[in-house]
């Protein structure tokens, strides 16, 4: 895994970044598997308040490896016969693993802050999807691919895209693979905001959000997913209720207060 991507934890900030520079970080098989094996185990890490997503050298992720896609296109082989039946496989999510590699970044209980730059495309920018948060070069091209070779986005794209653009632009954006720049995706709602360094305006936002107590930060994140399902208005309201009341009172809320009062910086229990 640590040939695909590299794990750093530090003051509660995991420090995620894919590390296949020599191929614009392509996702292959051993990408994918990586991908959804380190959202699972930040998924169980207490000691975690927020995460940042990159990728090293020039590009955020260039999107499916390849010698991948020239498997796809083989008429008949045993390569071919593999892809399709990984694609075929279902996690315990219901997800097949390349799904699961990028909407496992939605599961993590954590915020997620994708930086952007270079290039996201195809799967690339279905991954920066799973993010809560995509911080976006200028200069950065971000594109559904996949219409391009004859594909569909099926890396869990339509079920995350539909909950950040309106319906006829993730249309536009599926059937006609239009590349974005970075001040475009955030005037539709595909990025947050654009910054000229952007995996450090991430950091330095995860260590923000870290600093605060992390029982209301997992809380925020449980009921911001929750708001994003067919979930009814008043099941929302009393997911915010039961939260709140579980906040109250705790150790981590007590220390919020007292720290302000006492305007010192506070120390949270993990």
């Amino acid at each position: 895994m640590a040939d695909r991507v590299s794990v750093t934890v530090e003051s509660g900030v995991a420090d995620v970044r894919m590390v296949r520079a020599e191929k614009m970080n392509a996702i292959d098989p051993a990408m994918f598997l990586a991908l959804a094996e380190t959202g699972e185990e930040l998924k169980s890490r207490r000691d975690v308040r927020a995460v940042v997503l990159s990728g090293e050298g020039r590009a955020f992720c260039a999107g499916l490896d390849m010698d991948s896609m020239q498997q796809l296109a083989a008429p008949s082989n045993d390569s071919r016969d593999t892809v399709l039946d990984d694609a075929a496989k279902r996690t315990a999510a219901g997800a097949n693993l390349a799904q699961q590699a990028c909407y496992v970044w939605r599961e993590v209980p954590v915020p997620v802050i994708a930086a952007v730059h270079g290039v996201a495309y195809g799967g690339g920018f279905q991954l920066t999807l799973g993010a809560d948060i995509r911080i976006v070069a200028p200069d950065v091209r971000l594109a559904i691919m996949e219409i391009k070779w004859g594909l569909v986005p099926d890396m869990s794209g339509i079920v995350l895209l539909r909950r950040l653009v309106r319906d006829d632009v993730a249309r536009e954006l599926t059937w006609t693979g239009r590349i974005l720049d970075g001040e475009e995706a955030v005037q539709l709602g595909i990025a947050t905001r654009v910054a000229d360094d952007p995996r450090a305006a991430a950091l330095a936002m995860a260590r923000e959000i870290a600093s605060k107590s992390p029982d209301a930060i997992r809380a925020g994140k449980r009921l911001l997913n929750l708001a994003q399902t067919d979930a009814t208005a008043a099941e929302i309201f009393l997911a915010e209720s039961s939260e709140q009341r579980a906040l109250i009172g705790g150790a981590n809320q007590i220390e919020s207060v007292m720290a302000n009062f006492e305007k010192r910086p506070p120390v949270f229990n993990d």
